[in-house]
């Protein structure tokens, strides 16, 4: 479970990097060590970025992602339809970021269990609104902060398929390939999957 995890806001320069996680667990899959993945990502240009400052800032992001994965979920990645590798992608941001799991378990899940598909605005505000009074750090940030996660929180759900539009806050319920499934509750992940609005 990801509440060893103390809450960050690095989310604010990563958002969901789906073309970009592709490439580091192809480099992963290639055997490449952590220190090695950076310096080809940065010396090839990988991530095919215009300002070498944004290449800084998502690395780290990416990397910590695609280090929690193991080789089953590498592969399905690499090899499996792009829904599944959305669907890996967000599993790895939940599984780094206590904050984005807190809100797809706390916020995504309750209300696809109540079959409430609709994500408004009050959810997001409510939401830090909470966890500023249980957190001393996250009480301490900005507003300017906390407006930027609470985008990159929407643009991850729009782009992982959980929210279908953004303008609407119209939720949908993500397809999860059953292989990807029982793999994730082998490894004792079911936590995650049901943040992800799956039983």
């Amino acid at each position: 479970m990801s509440t060893e995890l103390e809450y960050s806001a690095t989310l604010t320069g990563a958002s969901f990097l789906f073309f970009e996680f592709k490439q580091v667990v192809s480099l992963k899959v290639q055997g490449l060590n952590e220190q090695e993945i950076r310096e080809k990502v940065l010396s090839e240009n990988l991530f095919q970025y215009q300002v070498s400052a944004s290449l800084k800032r998502s690395i780290p992001s990416v990397i910590r992602r695609t280090s929690i994965l193991d080789n089953t979920l590498c592969r399905l990645v690499l090899e499996h339809s792009l829904e599944s590798g959305k669907i890996i992608n967000l599993y790895a941001i939940m599984k780094t970021d206590r904050l984005y799991y807190e809100f797809m378990n706390e916020v995504i899940r309750e209300k696809l269990e109540s079959n409430t598909y609709l994500l408004e605005k009050k959810d997001l505000n409510l939401y830090f609104n909470s966890k500023a009074e249980q957190d001393e750090g996250i009480a301490g940030w900005t507003e300017q902060t906390v407006t930027k996660l609470k985008n990159v929180i929407q643009r991850i759900l729009l782009e992982s398929g959980v929210l279908k539009d953004k303008k609407t806050g119209e939720l949908s319920r993500i397809m999860m390939d059953e292989q990807l499934k029982q793999h994730l509750i082998q490894i004792g992940d079911i936590a995650y999957v049901r943040a992800m609005g799956e039983v």
